[in-house]
């Protein structure tokens, strides 16, 4: 992004300590956008819409349906409404795609598979009618961590598929991006899902790497920031009219 492009303010909303924004906290300081944090576990209140140009939804060890167990999930689902319907850019991922997905009308519930550790996903036929998805090649080796899955949203473009979860990522509206895997992960946020989630481990599965084979190769993660650095870049392109509204 040249020095003439607008900033605009990256606001996340976080569900975990151990969960931030990775990657996404470096490219949006070196693009020069400002970053503000809802801390959700934290009893943090959520923005004014105007404080938001950039919606990102991070992941968390909870489920979209346990509203009695996390009463805030409610109140996250109605503020993602109010930004889906004020036209701004959203990103989910993981817990927060599943999220999104519900916002949006679609049903989420446990995957016949958990996946954790790093698989491959494939793009979609229909990828090719989304201008956003891309940034996704053919196949990428990408890192998961969730046994939750969703259908499609109505409308929706379905982008992406793996072996363990047929629904990997979808995109609405050219600006509503849902994606189950984590592109933002770095080794530190790896590490963190290892120590605060060691009971996924068990009991093992096909898609369930150990913590050694997770660590093991650092080319995963700088291959992963590749891709979603150009998703970042075309998402905050429109949002950039939407902040100087």
């Amino acid at each position: 992004m040249g020095a003439s492009s607008a900033h605009m303010i990256l606001h996340y909303l976080q569900h975990a300590p151990f969960e931030g924004l990775g990657r996404i906290a470096a490219w949006a300081q070196a693009a020069g956008h400002p970053i503000h944090a809802t801390r959700l576990y934290a009893g943090d209140p959520l923005p004014a819409l105007g404080e938001v140009g950039l919606l990102v939804v991070m992941g968390g060890p909870m489920n979209v349906y346990e509203d009695t167990l996390y009463p805030w999930l409610v109140s996250e689902k109605h503020f993602i409404e109010k930004v889906v319907a004020a036209g701004k850019p959203v990103l989910g991922i993981c817990l927060g795609a599943q999220l999104l997905a519900a916002v949006l009308g679609a049903r989420v519930y446990r995957n016949d598979q958990r996946e954790i550790g790093w698989f491959d996903i494939r793009r979609t036929p229909e990828a090719k009618e989304s201008k956003t998805a891309r940034f996704l090649p053919e196949t990428a080796e990408v890192f998961h961590w969730h046994g939750d899955t969703f259908d499609i949203p109505l409308g929706a473009v379905h982008i992406a598929g793996s072996r363990g979860c047929r629904h990997q990522g979808f995109v609405a509206e050219e600006r509503l991006v849902g994606l189950q895997f984590h592109l933002e992960v770095t080794r530190e946020g790896a590490e963190g899902l290892i120590e605060h989630c060691r009971n996924d481990f068990e009991p093992p599965g096909p898609f369930v790497q150990r913590p050694e084979i997770i660590l093991a190769e650092e080319r995963r993660f700088a291959e992963a920031h590749a891709l979603l650095e150009p998703l970042l870049e075309h998402l905050t392109a429109p949002a950039r009219e939407i902040l100087r509204a």
